[in-house]
């Protein structure tokens, strides 16, 4: 479209023009403005012809430069995150539905040709067939900002898509015929559900999981690698029976590995029936189709599940489930990123510092767990987003109302949330250094947790009192190596029983938490084939 008398041109910073989907240009122009030429004095030019947007010429100028438009976002995962976040952006963004939408839309007409009874959609030729998934293989920004100038007109995002192919086929002399064909029998619903479906089933085999397997192998890592570094346990902050690294690493791995697997089980499903479910407008127009299975076929041929008894929306409740398992997922995260946090506390982690990096604007000596740190916020904003619509979307009155619409809009941020706090812990654990010298002290100064497997050979060799006779001398006590032993001596028990326990070190007392760890790999396997759990 070329600038006339009856346009205006804006040159605005990139962020606000993109936002009303507005083409930019990188090189200088002059451009017709207020009835005469005009050469913008920014470092990059923003090219906008509007009609119908009016800006202010009372509005002062402001010369930016492109990372600006990050600086103004108001969500962090479009501007200061954006980077670690971006691989979300082709599935949950706006770009995203639309492409979906034009997906569905174009999948379905080819359906329709493939029905016998539907005659007047005759069954497409190769080169139709290759023209209309030529639209979907090469869509791109532009095609949604043009589907976006067609919504300023139409006030409907899906129509808008309508009318969009219906634009780029009417060229081609075999698809023209049947233009009306798009959208046949659809309400938008139809058309969204399974985009939202898309939109999530994409997002999750691309992105998520292998974002969650990549944390779980670097978990089970970590176990498999310190399986034999005893470590003191704490229960109520306070000295526990030891185990090791390894093992209490295991844990969190066989936790994570299990709600992943809960993650992939979830069926994304979707409708296509309609406005109200009933296939109403479908029956009167070709009453001897059998559309429950021509819907299901559909469905199914999208890589969804089918859901046949639904209103005018998929019910949602595939979402509520599959949302709140990515919540337990990251509670288990949370809990995670607070135990690692405590042991770089106690000192049981070194972190590898990086040159340049600071750790405290006033104390330069120190390195902060802000990985950990950063992970445990992200997933608590994610928390947030995912908790509410797995409350929400599940309800709607009667029919239909449009609540879960705008609702929808933020699956993106639940995730991008999520995907931002994996990435955090995954980093944070590629600092981390067992620090095994100040491990062992805390051991060495810990011998009062023998107490527990001593009580426990003199109950099984009958000498009285066991609990209460440990209970006097360690409680409230400095327990040392040679008391323990001392007391040890003075005990009436079998001598390979006494033998046992007096080589017994807070150490070397860990169970079968050693193999345990080394076993980690074995477990997974078994949650991953749903036999363990």
């Amino acid at each position: 479209m070329e600038i006339g008398a009856n346009c205006r041109v804006l040159d605005q910073p990139p962020f606000l023009c993109a936002a009303k989907g507005f083409q930019l240009s990188k090189e200088p122009s002059t451009i017709f403005r207020n009835g005469s030429f005009y050469k913008p004095p920014t470092n990059f030019y923003c090219k906008a012809i509007l009609n119908d947007f009016q800006v202010p010429m009372e509005k002062k100028k402001v010369n930016v430069i492109h990372e600006l438009s990050s600086l103004v976002a108001l969500s962090p995962l479009d501007g200061r995150y954006w980077g670690k976040v971006k691989d979300l952006a082709p599935y949950l963004s706006e770009y995203g539905l639309i492409f979906f939408r034009v997906l569905v839309e174009i999948k379905w007409l080819v359906k329709l040709s493939e029905i016998p009874e539907i005659i007047e959609v005759p069954r497409f030729s190769k080169d139709a067939s290759s023209f209309l998934l030529g639209i979907i293989d090469n869509f791109c920004e532009d095609d949604a900002l043009e589907i976006k100038k067609i919504e300023r007109v139409t006030n409907h995002d899906v129509k808008a898509v309508e009318y969009f192919l219906k634009q780029r086929c009417q060229s081609h002399p075999e698809i023209s015929k049947v233009l009306e064909f798009f959208h046949f029998s659809c309400t938008s619903e139809d058309i969204n559900n399974l985009a939202h479906g898309l939109m999530l089933k994409e997002s999750l085999e691309n992105v998520m999981l292998p974002f969650m397997d990549k944390l779980t192998n670097a978990i089970s890592t970590m176990a498999k690698d310190n399986a034999c570094i005893p470590i003191l346990c704490r229960t109520h902050g306070q000295p526990a029976s030891p185990s090791t690294l390894g093992k209490e690493m295991a844990i969190f791995a066989v936790r994570l590995g299990r709600e992943r697997s809960e993650v992939s089980k979830v069926k994304i499903m979707g409708k296509f029936a309609g406005a109200v479910g009933n296939y109403n407008a479908h029956l009167v127009a070709y009453p001897n189709v059998n559309w429950p299975k021509v819907a299901e076929e559909f469905v199914n041929s999208l890589g969804l599940s089918f859901n046949p008894y639904v209103t005018q929306i998929e019910t949602h409740d595939y979402m509520a489930k599959l949302f709140f398992t990515i919540v337990r997922y990251n509670n288990i995260l949370i809990d995670f990123d607070r135990d690692i946090w405590g042991y770089i506390s106690l000192g049981y982690f070194k972190q590898i510092t990086k040159v340049g990096e600071i750790g405290s604007s006033t104390m330069p000596h120190k390195v902060n767990p802000i990985d950990f740190e950063n992970s445990e916020g992200n997933l608590g904003v994610a928390n947030g987003a995912l908790a509410q619509l797995s409350e929400k979307l599940p309800i709607s009155r009667w029919q239909r109302d449009l609540t879960d619409s705008t609702v929808l809009r933020n699956m993106g941020v639940g995730l991008g949330h999520s995907l931002l706090a994996y990435k955090s812990t995954l980093q944070g654990i590629s600092k981390l250094q067992v620090n095994e010298s100040r491990i062992n002290e805390d051991l060495d100064q810990s011998w009062e947790v023998l107490a527990e497997p001593i009580q426990t050979v003199m109950r099984r060799y009958g000498v009285p009192e066991p609990y209460e006779k440990l209970k006097e001398l360690t409680r409230g006590k400095t327990v040392t190596k040679e008391s323990i032993r001392r007391f040890i001596e003075g005990l009436e028990l079998p001598k390979e029983a006494k033998t046992n326990l007096l080589e017994l070190t807070p150490h070397s007392y860990v169970g079968a938490a050693v193999e345990l760890a080394r076993d980690v790999d074995m477990a997974l396997n078994l949650v991953n084939r749903g036999e363990l759990f």
